[in-house]
């Protein structure tokens, strides 16, 4: 096997970028090594172009296997990777952000892009290795595409940003951003072009610092890969431009006249309306379903002219908005007296109901990932169903977009969360999207906050979110640096349809706490992240405003409909008697209590009742349980064995002493069943107990 292999020194670490033939058949295939970490990226063209698409049909798939990290995982019938994991999930949707506005717009053969991690270490990060793959395995491939990209990871330390983090310093870290990186078009400049961050309550500024800090990085990983391809790179297919059709252009023209720019701006039913009947007329015009295609694809370009032109020029929108303007902003909570939490957040036509249950530490999510196996408490869903943008559609389990919308919101809250120690609860908020015209992720943010503080979790501080655009100038011979833009503040459907940016921001009023932001142009300068954050940030504090006014701070108490968890500690060595052989005593506590109990190696006992009796009940079993007796204590005890010497009595459950005969009154006793009996309840006191814990009882003592 001929294998071509390229190194660079990355961190002290070298990259290894390798090409053989083992996947020969792919368009373009890498195997990337960093440190121990291995990951490998193919991609593949269809030979034919989809008739008639409108779209780009791109599929990125991050695929992580058990293997790599050594492990043997899932169901004890079911030893192999089934449906992807979140976290994978949201590396194939971190992925196709960056390489997605990179492809020509007139690309409409399918186009796959596979990544599959083969090695772990359990340091390096496979996402960041694995964009990087997909970014070498593109350039060097036959398929167009406009890269490559340069992906860096970023954490922080007492005020040290460090480049490609370990696991370890990622977890020690204030800050955790991904950003993709590449050249303008006129090689001066680089751009951004995806961002995906999760922090606590990091200021701007640090995030400014980050990307300008990692740029020679960038430069490096960027001139790396054009190396790479000046000697292993194919020529790129050439796919046909879409030919102009002059009088049909025209025609469109004239039968829109100044409509379009009369309802764009005002109604989307009626801009609805325009394009129904522009279609009526082109049919009439021709039979030619290409001809319709066309027409319908050059009134979708004059409407996203006439939007950017509108904001750039004029500081046009949506509803007469001022490019720094929300929409209208409405919050209630308490909606439902069953529901745990609610929290119901609009914005405009954006309505978002976010629902909110509590339950018991053993109600965790049980997760088992390459990277990661454990409990998870704090859980955030998001679900867009089709009537919330008026359409029809099936009804299935969550898409990529629902799990990536819905871990956001979850990034954005999880700092503000309060330890177990303080509320030992499972959290799960369910953000369900009843109408949409833009910025829902956001708005489930706001709406999910709203539950928490109705819930009375004392989350630590409240968190909004808004979504910001971008419309750029549209012209093809200016370098990206040197266009006019306007950075616009709430974006709205038809907006985020035709514009540049979703720039996603979430924190509170201390800092941000998430950060994610995708484009449909090839990048955006450092100075526009910058404007973009600053013109966030008063939209942010606007929004928290308009949250306390309805409710100020967390309930100071839980809803009577959800459950109370109360805890109490034992000794981790009594953890064996609470649960009985087989877990028979702690079984029949759950089942005469009606509670559920949980327990932690450290003695911690989670007890979780509908109602104080109940687990009062449970806690005074566990309590007597785990009870040691006291010399000079008396217990009401029951005769559990007869001996020739003497009786054994359980004081206590599971707990049992020795009455010895000499014991059991103050004249002589010849037999012991001549004063007690099997199955008897007597008093007894506790006179000693000796060096291995055994104890001694009296009866007549009990007595006097």
């Amino acid at each position: 096997m001929k294998t071509e292999s390229f190194e660079l020194d990355l961190n002290g670490k070298p990259l290894v970028v390798e090409f053989n033939n083992l996947a020969e058949r792919a368009n373009g295939s890498v195997f990337v090594k960093y440190g121990d970490t291995a990951v490998m990226a193919n991609c593949v063209i269809a030979k034919k172009e989809i008739e008639g698409a409108d779209f780009f049909p791109l599929t990125v798939l991050y695929e992580e296997k058990f293997y790599a990290a050594g492990k043997i995982l899932g169901s004890r019938f079911v030893k192999r990777e089934t449906r992807p994991s979140e976290q994978a999930t949201l590396n194939s949707r971190l992925i196709d952000r960056a390489i997605r506005p990179l492809f020509p717009a007139n690309l409409h053969h399918e186009v796959q892009v596979v990544i599959t991690c083969l090695a772990w270490d359990q340091e390096s990060d496979p996402a960041v290795l694995s964009l990087f793959a997909a970014s070498a395995a593109l350039l060097c491939s036959d398929i167009p595409w406009h890269g490559p990209v340069a992906p860096v990871r970023i954490a922080e330390k007492d005020g040290e940003i460090i480049p490609f983090p370990t696991i370890k310093q990622r977890e020690e870290s204030s800050l955790d951003l991904v950003i993709s990186t590449l050249k303008s078009e006129s090689g001066k400049e680089m751009l951004v072009n995806m961002i995906e961050a999760g922090m606590k309550e990091a200021p701007e500024e640090l995030i400014l610092k980050a990307i300008e800090s990692t740029k020679p990085l960038q430069e490096s990983l960027i001139s790396f890969q054009k190396q790479i391809c000046a000697k292993m790179g194919k020529k790129k297919l050439e796919i046909k431009e879409a030919e102009k059709d002059a009088a049909l252009e025209k025609s469109v023209e004239e039968f829109l006249g100044d409509n379009l720019s009369k309802v764009i701006f005002d109604s989307k039913e009626e801009m609805d309306d325009l394009k129904n009947r522009l279609a009526e007329h082109l049919r009439g015009v021709s039979d030619d379903p290409e001809k319709l295609r066309q027409g319908l694809a050059f009134f979708e370009k004059e409407a996203e002219r006439i939007i950017h032109e509108g904001a750039i020029d004029k500081g046009l929108r949506a509803e007469g908005r001022k490019t720094n303007e929300l929409r209208c902003i409405g919050c209630d909570v308490g909606l439902f007296k069953r529901v745990h939490g609610t929290g119901l957040f609009t914005r405009g036509q954006t309505k978002v109901l976010s629902l909110l249950t509590l339950g018991s530490p053993g109600d965790q999510k049980i997760f088992e990932e390459m990277e990661l196996q454990g409990k998870k408490r704090f859980m955030h869903q998001y679900n867009f169903p089709p009537y919330s943008v008026g359409e029809t559609g099936p009804m299935r389990g969550p898409g990529r977009r629902e799990i990536g919308h819905g871990m956001l919101g979850e990034k954005a809250l999880r700092p503000m969360i309060p330890g177990a120690e303080e509320f030992p609860y499972t959290i799960r908020i369910v953000s369900e999207v009843l109408c949409s015209n833009g910025s829902s992720s956001m708005a489930s943010t706001c709406a999910a906050c709203l539950a928490l503080m109705d819930a009375g979790v004392p989350i630590k501080r409240p968190v909004s979110g808004i979504a910001m655009g971008l419309m750029m100038e549209m012209a093809d011979d200016k370098s990206t640096e040197n266009k006019k833009y306007a950075i616009l503040t709430d974006v709205q459907g038809e907006e985020d349809h035709y514009g540049d940016m979703d720039f996603k921001v979430a924190g509170t009023e201390q800092g941000i706490t998430a950060l994610q932001m995708d484009l449909k142009v090839r990048g955006i300068t450092s100075k526009i992240i910058k404007e973009a954050l600053a013109q966030s940030k008063p939209a942010r504090l606007q929004i928290l405003k308009e949250m306390l006014a309805v409710i100020p701070e967390p309930r100071k108490t839980l809803s009577p409909f959800a459950p109370r968890i109360y805890i109490i500690h034992i000794k981790p060595e009594q953890i064996g008697e609470v649960i009985g052989t087989g877990g028979k005593t702690i079984n029949e506590i759950i089942c005469e209590c009606n509670v559920s109990i949980d327990i932690e190696d450290n003695g911690e006992v989670y007890v979780t009742a509908e109602n104080e009796e109940s687990a009062r009940k449970a806690i005074n079993w566990i309590e007597n349980i785990t009870r040691e007796a006291k010399v000079g204590e008396v217990f009401q005890g029951k005769v559990k064995r007869i001996m020739d010497f003497g009786a054994f009595v359980e004081i206590l459950p599971g707990q049992e002493g020795l009455v010895h005969i000499s014991q059991l009154d103050d004249r002589r006793v010849e037999k012991v069943t001549d004063v007690i009996k099997l199955g008897q309840t007597i008093p007894v006191k506790v006179i000693s107990i000796d060096d291995q814990g055994r104890i001694n009882l009296s009866l007549k003592e009990a007595k006097k």
